[in-house]
């Protein structure tokens, strides 16, 4: 069938929007017409070859759609349904079948060659394959293809201009706090990056009871949004202050917990240097530079630096309790979305890029 996708041609060019030719769905596959998409800076590290893709693709990982049609083997959801589309995994490894699905063995295929997997593209324009599996959805499009593994029903009446942003960032932030960092009653903790996967953080944090809550960024307006979550107090990094020392100052001695969301080496260093002892850092994202820490700090005080992907979160079962939240008033995401046309896609991620936005979200009419 032919729909309308921004096409990623060329490393470090604008996304093209034009029409391609999407095969109908196969046994295993759910064709969703997307009424939303969240926009990541991970879409941005792939569409500027930072990341192991092969172009062209169709990115976009944050699909929020209808189901227009099924394969002969989908039971879970039906033509009509309300979808989010998450993450994809391969479900038979090891790491699949313990439930840990953000650490597939098989992550980088799945996630980033953009092919089913048995290595066919979803999509061509004219003799030229296009892929279409980002993610296991590339939702940069009018239409995308995905299985039941990476499909999440919700009611009909679901806000998915505003769902769509709940499917892979702020479950990071989220989830790192709930379900991996020990936050708990009573803790202090910093996020460095206060993204929207930083934000996630900060309300996560709320959520746990966490007493001292610390923001770290470089944009201004990003550190209000912080203030107004539930941030304590927030660090504005352009002040060329000793970030460090500001946090051990006001903490009395350094932070029980922080997370990194930058991937910044420097960051992450200073990050550990503000831990007191038995201090852990998460960090859930990496610049593919290297990064030094030295030992002795973490062997003396007994400090913990842990990687995490995806806030170690089950999207089956984490989503529909970050939903449960917001409508208790307790996870006020929506705050944080500013919907954008389809069409202006590559000013929506201008916008993210330069911190204008905090969490753009594509909609189609």
């Amino acid at each position: 069938m032919k729909i309308t996708a921004a096409v990623a041609w060329r490393a470090g060019a604008p996304l093209e929007i034009e029409e391609v030719e999407l095969d109908e769905p196969r046994d295993d596959e759910i064709l969703v017409r997307v009424a939303a998409a969240g926009i990541c800076h991970t879409d941005m590290h792939a569409r500027d070859g930072h990341l192991p893709v092969e172009l062209p693709m169709i990115l976009g990982h944050e699909g929020a759609g209808t189901v227009e049609g099924v394969g002969s083997d989908v039971t879970q959801v039906a033509v009509g349904d309300k979808v989010l589309l998450t993450p994809d995994y391969c479900g038979r490894c090891r790491r699949c079948r313990m439930g840990q699905t953000t650490y597939c063995d098989n992550l980088v295929a799945v996630t980033f060659s953009g092919l089913r997997p048995d290595g066919s593209p979803r999509a061509r324009q004219g003799d030229a394959a296009i892929r279409a599996a980002f993610f296991g959805q590339s939702s940069f499009a009018s239409h995308a293809l995905a299985t039941e593994r990476n499909v999440l029903k919700v009611p009909h009446d679901a806000p998915l201009h505003h769902l769509a942003a709940l499917t892979c960032g702020l479950p990071t932030g989220a989830g790192s706090v709930l379900n991996v960092v020990p936050v708990t009653v009573g803790s202090s903790f910093a996020v460095f990056g206060a993204g929207a996967v930083g934000l996630g953080a900060v309300m996560a944090a709320v959520v746990a009871g966490a007493t001292e809550i610390i923001a770290v960024d470089r944009v201004a307006h990003r550190l209000e949004t912080a203030t107004e979550l539930g941030a304590t107090h927030v660090i504005h990094t352009e002040g060329g202050g000793d970030v460090a020392e500001e946090i051990r100052e006001h903490t009395g001695g350094g932070c029980d917990v922080i997370l990194d969301t930058t991937g910044v080496p420097a960051l992450i260093r200073t990050a550990v240097e503000s831990l007191d002892t038995r201090g852990t850092c998460g960090i859930v994202a990496g610049s593919g530079q290297d990064l030094s820490i030295p030992a002795a700090p973490l062997v003396r005080g007994g400090r913990t630096l842990r990687g995490i992907i995806g806030g170690e979160a089950i999207p089956g079962v984490f989503v529909p309790k970050l939903i449960a939240l917001h409508e208790r008033g307790r996870f006020p995401f929506d705050r944080l979305v500013r919907n954008y046309p389809f069409r202006q896609i590559n000013e929506a991620i201008a916008d993210s890029i330069s911190g204008t936005t905090i969490k753009p979200v594509l909609t189609f009419v």
